[in-house]
């Protein structure tokens, strides 16, 4: 069992094919194949199922998985704390992130002074729904992770602090009011947008035993302000997620009553574990924090 044949075998999970594995890892699909059949051979069971086309993991295989991403993790970490003795000049670094306030707010401040301290650090960056980005980091498909707190599940920094706001077509009868109830956004249809806050959003009624009129969910934030603008709902997100212009016009937003924070910040599944490039992610994030350099 080789380290080439574990990272074929993620691959080929994570992209669902043998042939999109082959195009990121610039081989043959032949050799792809031919790397999961040893691997396959040599622990004496079936990892992945081929069908119609697609390739699904057995259960074997979906058990295996987290645990061959750990040891990959731990070879990337063997090779950067090498590489950190020399100054890390090479390395790779995977981050998830989520939504505007990370995407767009926190990420490029970030990553402009890593890439100047590590200019050799190749970088990864998925996007996604916020609890996707908490899925990759469990299955350790990305080595630091842009998260809404509290996540206790991981060794977490924050990094920056807003408020949730209600967001209503500009000629609704709750745009008069300086905040709004979150009994009060059940009486209309809502948009639950997926961008960045969809679970908090959904605690926050649950704990208050009020249910919204769910009529539309929406995974760009973008499409949640169309809907809004044109009249046919209202919705409820955090407030540095709104674009600092607002587009498209025809949507105003108002504080909650009570007022409810939002706190971002970065997670890793253990810090005492991450990759050097993970820590000086994390450590350059918590700094820049500390400086009041994020999120303006």
């Amino acid at each position: 069992m080789t380290l080439t044949q574990l990272q074929i075998f993620s691959l080929v999970a994570e992209l669902q094919g043998f042939t999109a594995a082959a195009a990121r890892l610039r081989i043959s699909q032949s050799a792809v194949s031919h790397a999961i059949r040893q691997l396959e051979r040599e622990l004496d069971v079936e990892l992945l199922q081929r069908r119609q086309g697609r390739v699904e993991l057995s259960d074997i295989g979906r058990q295996l998985l987290p645990r061959m991403r750990g040891m990959l993790g731990l070879a990337e970490t063997v090779r950067q704390e090498a590489a950190d003795a020399r100054g890390m000049r090479q390395g790779t670094l995977r981050i998830g992130s989520f939504g505007p306030t990370s995407s767009m707010r926190l990420l490029p401040a970030i990553l402009a002074h890593y890439r100047a301290q590590y200019p050799g650090i190749e970088i990864h960056i998925d996007e996604g729904p916020d609890r996707l980005v908490l899925q990759w980091l469990q299955d350790r498909r990305i080595d630091v992770g842009f998260v809404v707190l509290p996540e206790p599940r991981f060794d977490t920094c924050v990094l920056l602090e807003d408020q949730m706001v209600a967001v209503l077509p500009a000629h609704h009868a709750l745009a008069e009011r300086p905040a709004v109830t979150l009994a009060e956004l059940c009486g209309d249809p809502f948009v639950l947008t997926e961008a960045g806050s969809a679970e908090l959003v959904s605690h926050l009624f649950q704990a208050a035993r009020l249910r919204p009129n769910i009529r539309y969910r929406c995974a760009q934030l973008l499409s949640t302000l169309e809907i809004v603008a044109s009249g046919e709902a209202v919705t409820l997100v955090a407030e540095m997620a709104l674009p600092k212009v607002p587009y498209p016009a025809g949507y105003v937003s108002r504080p909650l009553s009570p007022p409810v924070k939002r706190r971002v910040g970065l997670a890793v599944l253990s810090e005492s574990e991450a990759t050097p490039a993970a820590r000086a992610f994390l450590q350059l994030a918590a700094r820049l924090q500390r400086e009041g350099r994020l999120g303006v």
